[in-house]
């Protein structure tokens, strides 16, 4: 006889928190891309559009750095945004080199549309969780990302080039 006790058996999938995460940001990520379809845009261009609009007048490689995305892939987004006549550049005041970038009126009100689409998409996806529990569960994903190098506020795909 062994003193060597019985292997526990495995946790199911639906027991672990990163597979519930997982689970639950394909789903999340999927409904909202596609909510935001009518819209013309995808989830990289609404975080670009609620980060420039929170920091207008910066270079564009200020975003980059800001926002941790690679300079080229940057231009591209923005050039994407200038095409559908949602952002401008112009030339940066204190540098004569760069060019500063605001959001266009199209983009403030299309940014009004994405955001109450969001707002629905959280609402719906935290259905059956009161206000104590989502604050304490937006503390706790908060905190998860800060200790996963997550800057605040950035998506990791937010300079994917697809949904």
């Amino acid at each position: 006889m062994s003193d060597v006790p019985p292997p526990r058996p495995p946790r199911p999938l639906g027991d672990r928190a990163n597979f519930l995460l997982s689970q639950l940001g394909y789903y999340t990520a999927h409904r909202f891309a596609r909510r935001l379809t009518p819209l013309g845009i995808q989830p990289n261009h609404f975080g670009l559009l609620m980060h420039l609009e929170q920091a207008e007048g910066r270079s564009q490689q200020q975003l980059a750095d800001a926002l941790g995305i690679h300079r080229k892939v940057m231009v591209g987004l923005l050039d994407d945004l200038e095409s559908r006549g949602l952002a401008q550049r112009r030339r940066h005041p204190a540098d004569r080199r760069a060019h500063a970038i605001y959001l266009t009126s199209q983009a403030r009100d299309l940014l009004e549309q994405a955001r109450a689409i969001a707002d629905e998409e959280e609402e719906e996806l935290l259905t059956g969780v009161d206000e104590r529990e989502r604050a304490v569960l937006v503390g706790l994903l908060q905190r998860m990302a800060s200790q996963t190098g997550n800057p605040p506020g950035v998506h990791p795909r937010l300079g994917a080039t697809s949904a």
